[in-house]
């Protein structure tokens, strides 16, 4: 078979086209590829909820690669080791309720259980604003190319409708912290980016739950952005925490459209 360089091209626009536009209008749309939004994307897609997830860099998995200082190991607490159950992530126990697992396993099982729940993935694509209506709900997103974004070249975006829009942006905390830059009043009412206090781990892990949740209409935050909107501790490499938190958000995702 003599290969055709065109055929190629086309079948690579193609496809994309296809597929991009018939994800410009869901169910929940998902912002950043860590840990927290893969495991509520596969719960979503089980839940036979039409799901994004847009990341803004080539690699997906967030700081999950990392493990602990290039270390390529994690450590998963007790209360998250069905996750780890649910995905086929191998670890072993290292002391009583202590779990560790390959970094590089668990990311690539993770994304795995997130595309084989139905759930579409689009990298270098990068969220810069959102959609806001009459309801005063996020309704949507804003979106560009991850490197249009990191060279702030002056290019227009497009749109993306989405019913919910969950915040998984780490640090950052991202989508919040533009609802609030954007939204006049929002950082006096549930919404206030106030940052991640200094690292403790068991205080950071056990908050998360709490500060999991809908902080603006139509919007949910989890992962390491739900901590740093409510001012918690960072948590470090144990990321049974942020697994827990991406069920939550799913949970109150799959409710919230239930009503």
């Amino acid at each position: 078979m003599e290969l055709d360089e065109i055929v190629i091209t086309r079948a690579i626009v193609d496809e994309f086209s296809k597929v991009f536009l018939d994800y410009i209008d869901v169910d929940v749309a998902l912002v950043g590829g860590g840990p927290a939004n893969l495991v509520a994307a596969k719960y979503l897609g089980e839940a036979g909820l039409k799901t994004v997830l847009f990341e803004k860099k080539l690699s997906i998995g967030g700081g999950m690669w990392g493990g602990g200082m290039m270390f390529p190991r994690i450590v998963v607490q007790e209360e998250a080791k069905h996750i780890l159950d649910e995905f086929g992530i191998n670890y072993h126990e290292y002391e009583k309720g202590y779990y560790v697992a390959s970094s590089i396993e668990s990311v690539a099982k993770l994304i795995c259980g997130a595309t084989e729940a139905g759930v579409e993935i689009f990298n270098l694509i990068d969220v810069e604003d959102v959609m806001i209506r009459e309801d005063d709900a996020v309704c949507g997103l804003v979106i560009n190319w991850g490197p249009v974004s990191m060279a702030r070249l002056h290019v227009d975006p497009l749109a993306v409708r989405a019913k919910v829009v969950i915040d998984g942006t780490g640090h950052d905390a991202g989508v919040c912290s533009t609802v609030q830059r954007k939204v006049p009043g929002a950082e006096l009412g549930e919404l206030g980016v106030v940052g991640e206090k200094p690292m403790w781990a068991d205080v950071g892990e056990r908050m998360l739950m709490e500060t999991t949740r809908e902080v603006y209409p139509g919007l949910i935050v989890t992962g390491m952005a739900a901590n740093a909107v409510a001012g918690a501790p960072r948590m470090g490499p144990v990321f049974g925490g942020m697994m827990l938190s991406g069920k939550k958000a799913a949970e109150i995702a799959i409710e919230k459209l239930k009503k």
